[in-house]
């Protein structure tokens, strides 16, 4: 098992992508996915609109970033109640989701 550090990128599309929205969903991951242990880095926030360039993936609102100390400490977030709450309350409002991770 790697014990690098394991980064987690998760965008989301949503079904109301109005400002509110986007707002709203920003600050749910803000609540309750920047306080399970080990985590390094996190960061999220919306689609930058003033990149546009050809090779800019745009078909998503809500960028969430996380980094994580290695990959037990990320699978421990994926059990953890908190994670399960944020999804439970949000997942409705999702169109789409998409999930990157990597060994940084």
């Amino acid at each position: 098992m790697s014990k690098d550090r394991l980064a987690h990128n998760v965008f989301f599309k949503l079904k109301d992508a109005t400002p509110a929205k986007v707002q709203e969903l920003v600050d749910a991951c803000k609540k309750y996915l920047n306080v399970q242990p080990g985590i390094v880095f996190f960061a999220a926030g919306p689609l930058c609109a003033e990149l546009d360039r050809e090779v800019n993936d745009r078909d998503w609102h809500v960028g969430l970033h996380l980094v994580f100390v290695d990959k037990a400490a990320h699978d421990a977030y994926q059990d953890d109640p908190t994670h399960k709450k944020f999804i439970d309350e949000n997942k409705p409002t999702w169109a789409g989701v998409r999930v990157f991770d990597s060994y940084v």
